[in-house]
């Protein structure tokens, strides 16, 4: 399990180094522990294997400043698992549900138990994104996301598919573009 631990702290620190990201940023997770393990998503719920993970990921952002939306599984939308704080900061529309490992996926259910004051929201524009085992987090993505290859690109048996994001391009070929912002 502590390889697991390491493989999600390695691909966090990773991304984060490639999309720039600062204090108060958010990344957005999909995590199959069932992916993880060898399994067809949603099939083999791990609720050890998604806390392994969820922690290698949460210890770094915690530590950096940047907030973590885990995104809960197809029973509850899609819905994400955010502090409460960053839900009234950012005046996203908090919704009724508590994640179970079978209704939520274990993912969800450990970051619901391990934020201080979670709660769920339905949607939000994140800065960068982590999908392990093919959970879908583009919706909860801004609007131009640029894929990111990480040098380790499974966690576990988990296919890692990662991105960035940034600002859109316009005004077309006279323009000028900040390249701080790419």
């Amino acid at each position: 399990m502590n390889e697991l631990y390491e493989q999600a702290k390695q691909a966090t620190e990773e991304l984060i180094s490639i999309a720039k990201l600062k204090k108060g940023d958010i990344i957005v997770v999909g995590c199959s522990s069932s992916e993880i393990t060898g399994s067809k998503i949603g099939t083999d719920s791990k609720p050890d294997t998604a806390k392994e993970v969820f922690f290698g990921i949460y210890d770094v952002l915690k530590a950096k400043g940047i907030y973590l939306a885990a995104q809960c599984c197809e029973h509850l939308n899609r819905s994400l698992v955010v502090e409460n704080d960053y839900a009234k900061t950012h005046n996203l529309e908090i919704v009724n549900a508590i994640p179970q490992p079978k209704a939520g996926g274990s993912f969800g259910t450990v970051a619901y138990s391990a934020f201080e004051h979670p709660v769920l929201v339905e949607t939000l524009s994140a800065d960068a994104g982590l999908d392990i085992g093919g959970t879908l987090i583009g919706m909860h993505l801004k609007r131009v996301a640029v894929p990111v290859r990480l040098q380790l690109n499974h966690i576990g048996d988990a296919i890692i598919i990662a991105a960035r994001t940034r600002p859109k391009y316009v005004g077309g070929q006279r323009a000028v573009y900040d390249e701080n912002l790419e």
